[in-house]
């Protein structure tokens, strides 16, 4: 029988916002004494206090702490949050045993970005890394892809797209809203896109491939279930935490996919005569009861998500 884990974090403001959205619809009734909510996610509990304090229960639960903690550090300019698990010296020496290669193959990797912003899309890339790419992507800077800033970001990223294989998947905000429901959640919505964007690159040509790499958000058995009636369902994957700082090519589709984010944005934000901010906290409320003004509520549904709690605060009176 797995082991159910107990992991404890510390967020700020920023991921706490983005938390309480994620979770809207996973919410429990009853929420603990100063707690903001209670909810469940696959096979973990998460409670997050009013402190900042997380705390992810279940066989899941270092994958779901791992995944908040990620993003994370993608608000706070690479901060990662505070790791107030009592075993934490325990889990580092587990980590560091993890022998597995993932940087020197050939590989194949995806990561997605748009999850947690109210505007814009979802967007979800896959890149092929061959051994012979390696040297190139160091000289570039892309080992550590998170850490990268937005203006490095639009330096970098059209000399991998010109030289890595690679394929996009785009879920626009409208296609996102008709599709939400409380059967499809944006870890299912994940999944597919995911499936979708490594087909299609593996549909493409026959690349000689060591390992398909898929940054972790949830566990593997969770991940097939969501797609099941699939037809094109890709076997073999392998699912770890941290995957960009792991793998290139994982890096290399963060990146891209985080570039064609950015020139989605820069695109709605132009049409709109209005900057859009990224992210889901008090400054994306300000902005959306501005478009509400200019445009009417309608305009929501094709640049946001509205499953998320700005929609409410944005319709407040």
């Amino acid at each position: 029988m797995p082991t159910k884990k107990t992991i404890v974090y510390k967020f700020s403001e920023n991921t706490m916002n983005e938390m309480s959205n994620y979770f809207e619809d996973k919410k429990r009734e009853k929420t603990p004494d100063y707690a903001v909510f209670q909810a469940d996610e696959a096979d973990t509990v998460v409670t997050l206090y009013e402190s900042g304090k997380a705390v992810f229960q279940g066989i899941s639960a270092d994958i779901d702490a791992a995944m908040w903690n990620e993003r994370e550090a993608m608000l706070n300019n690479g901060q990662e949050a505070v790791n107030l698990t009592k075993d934490k010296k325990k889990k580092e020496d587990k980590n560091k045993n993890d022998k597995t290669d993932y940087y020197f193959i050939n590989s194949i990797g995806s990561d997605e970005v748009g999850t947690g912003d109210y505007f814009g899309p979802i967007i979800v890339a896959s890149a092929y890394v061959n051994r012979k790419d390696i040297s190139f992507l160091e000289d570039l800077g892309v080992k550590d892809s998170k850490r990268i800033t937005d203006d490095k970001i639009k330096k970098i990223a059209p000399d991998i797209i010109k030289r890595i294989p690679h394929s996009i998947i785009i879920l626009n905000n409208t296609d996102y809203n008709n599709n939400y429901n409380s059967d499809v959640n944006m870890n299912k919505i994940k999944a597919v896109l995911h499936n979708k964007a490594l087909s299609t690159l593996i549909n493409k040509d026959k690349y000689d491939y060591d390992m398909i790499v898929v940054d972790q958000f949830v566990n593997k058995f969770k991940y097939y279930d969501y797609l099941r009636g699939n037809p094109n369902i890709l076997r073999g994957l392998t699912f770890t935490t941290k995957a960009e700082d792991k793998c290139l090519s994982v890096a290399c589709a963060s990146i891209i996919s985080r570039y064609l984010f950015l020139k989605e944005m820069n695109t709605l934000s132009n049409t709109l005569g209005i900057n859009l901010p990224k992210g889901a906290g008090p400054g994306v409320d300000r902005v959306g009861k501005e478009i509400v003004k200019k445009y009417g509520q309608n305009k929501l549904k094709s640049i946001a998500k509205l499953n998320f709690k700005n929609t409410n605060k944005i319709l407040e009176n």
